[in-house]
């Protein structure tokens, strides 16, 4: 614990001595707090990370248009040009995988339901269906059924250790929710939480702003703050004491990941790949998501902004997008890189810098809810490490079936929890379908504890007609109802 004198010291070197404007003012329980909090931030990396946002803000945004070019085909294969016996052999590595301990899921979990109109993080979030279930219970029934899915090929029960980064906002509710919820019938000891870090929030001229007398205004640092915190936490650690080679992330506001999705898992496996990511194809040329691309020959994510019309619109010989693999925040990791990335090249990924309206203490210690944008906040990207790769691949999936996003309240109509329902209740009805049943009614749902990706639901659906609210249970559940 650093005395007030070597903080003092700190600051005034780091022209931040402002932070203490308010301390005689502070009792002696307050004054702790904040030298506690004052602890645990680098003021000197603060002011390098400021230095490096303000000249990307500087710098002229220069479309990539001419320095871009389309994933290499020996890199990028899709589930839909896929032949069966090769799914099924990926699908095999992937289920072998997680039978010998060797899978783990990180569920990147920081973001608050703010735009969706809640004050509770997002994996609380219930989209109304049938069965009330939350994000957070469909991905650990997930994870619970793909597992149940690797005993039957191996005849070995594996285990799939569920890693959750959360957020200072989120992480107590978070974990009071799972430890109510009994962890969805996971093992406690294999649910483990770790939080992301956090960045100062900065005026323009890179004074850190107060948020309180006694407390600097921080901000989460984007999911590009996973493998800092993997390190700081002892994730990493923990991952090497439990043999874990592979590593599912996904953000937790997409209804339809398929956690820990074997196929995936062993298409990167057999591909010998350090990093991989699953992708859509763009709905359309103006869509507003990230393509994952090359740039000057490295890997790297490209939004649309950073590229002219005429590009977004550049077909190829069969009328296709030639800039068409959409990013959905689905990713593959081998531990060696993540340790690598860690110990290399966390300091090197790019900073993500916004113009923010920042609630702060003013001079005379007043709390001001600015009207404008008076500073910056600062973020990286989980998908900024694909450039450090030696060998990463792409996985195209269909949209129906692997993405439906949730960022928006109802009233926007789109990306929003109704649209997340009813692109979950289609895919259940296609496979119900396919399995021989029949759909009237838009409110039938399949547990994940019964199926992964409609298998198994014969014998429940073959020649039954469901024309009103259902869901079918698993064997487990039904016992327990």
């Amino acid at each position: 614990m650093p005395t007030l004198s070597e903080i003092k010291k700190i600051l005034s070197d780091c022209q931040q001595y402002h932070l203490l404007k308010f301390w005689d003012e502070l009792n002696e329980k307050e004054q702790k707090l904040f030298l506690d909090q004052l602890d645990t931030i680098d003021f000197k990396e603060a002011n390098d990370i400021f230095r490096r946002a303000q000249n990307s803000l500087e710098e002229d945004v220069k479309k990539l248009d001419n320095r871009m070019q389309p994933i290499p085909k020996e890199q990028f294969e899709s589930e839909k040009t896929t032949n069966a016996d090769t799914l099924e052999e990926y699908r095999t590595v992937g289920l072998e995988a997680i039978a010998s301990n060797e899978v783990a899921v990180l569920l990147l979990a920081g973001g608050q339901g703010t735009r969706l109109g809640v004050s509770h993080p997002k994996g609380m979030y219930s989209v109304g269906l049938p069965s009330g279930k939350t994000l957070f219970q469909i991905q650990a029934e997930r994870i619970r059924r793909v597992m149940s899915l690797a005993k039957q090929k191996t005849s070995r029960t594996g285990k799939i250790c569920w890693y959750i980064m959360t957020s200072g906002p989120t992480n107590h509710t978070t974990k009071e929710f799972l430890k109510k919820n009994d962890y969805f019938g996971l093992n406690h000891e294999d649910v483990k939480l770790f939080q992301q870090g956090l960045f100062p929030c900065y005026d323009f001229d890179g004074k850190i702003f107060l948020d309180d007398k006694n407390a600097v205004a921080l901000a989460p640092g984007g999911n590009g703050g996973i493998y800092r915190a993997l390190e700081l936490n002892g994730i990493l650690e923990d991952m090497r004491k439990r043999g874990i080679k592979y590593v599912h992330v996904h953000s937790v506001d997409n209804i339809l990941t398929k956690v820990a999705d074997p196929v995936f898992i062993g298409y990167c496996i057999k591909k010998q790949a350090d990093c991989g990511a699953k992708v859509v194809s763009k709905a359309g040329p103006t869509e507003a998501v990230g393509v994952v691309c090359q740039v000057d020959g490295k890997f790297q994510v490209v939004e649309y902004s950073e590229i002219t019309e005429a590009t977004a619109n550049l077909r190829d010989k069969d009328g296709n997008l030639v800039f068409s693999a959409g990013n959905i925040c689905n990713h593959f990791f081998h531990t060696d890189f993540l340790n690598k990335v860690a110990a290399e090249f966390e300091h090197e990924l790019k900073l993500h810098v916004a113009k923010k309206k920042i609630p702060h203490v003013n001079e005379k210690g007043e709390k001001i809810k600015p009207d404008v944008a008076n500073g910056i906040k600062v973020e990286k990207f989980v998908f900024d490490v694909f450039q450090f790769a030696n060998k990463f691949v792409t996985w195209e999936v269909p949209r129906i079936s692997e993405f439906s996003a949730m960022k928006n309240a109802d009233s926007v109509g789109k990306d929003c929890p109704s649209t997340s329902r009813r692109d979950l209740l289609n895919l259940h009805r296609s496979y119900i379908e396919k399995a021989g049943g029949k759909v009237t009614c838009d409110e039938v749902e399949i547990s994940p504890l019964l199926s992964y990706a409609g298998e198994n639901l014969e014998i429940r659906v073959k020649g039954k007609l469901f024309d009103s609210k259902t869901i079918i249970l698993s064997d487990e559940e039904i016992l327990k109802n």
